[in-house]
């Protein structure tokens, strides 16, 4: 299934963290904290202004992006786990 988002919104796909510590200590799934890391899947063509003219998004596709614990919506497509979040949402892009 394909989807775009609409206007400033983004899906991505949360990325999964080690199972493991530095130390070498296994963290057991209920322990583990959500993922504040993910990939962005779609990007959507961005908001307008108050004169109608569409403002472009800071984020593409394939950017590796953090955001908020707590932030967007949880969704399921084609099995795997996704969220949407609104641009404004996302806190940095990770480059390396």
């Amino acid at each position: 299934m394909k989807v775009k988002p609409l206007h400033d919104r983004v899906l991505v796909k949360r990325i999964e963290e080690e199972e493991r510590t530095a130390g070498g200590i296994i963290i057991p799934d209920t322990a583990k904290e959500k993922p504040s890391q993910g990939i962005v899947v779609a990007v959507g063509e961005g908001k307008k202004d108050e004169k109608g003219k569409r403002i472009p998004m800071d984020v593409s596709e394939g950017d590796r992006v953090m955001f908020g614990k707590y932030a967007g919506t949880e969704v399921k497509i084609d099995g795997q786990e996704h969220l949407i979040l609104r641009e404004d949402d996302i806190q940095a892009i990770i480059t390396k």
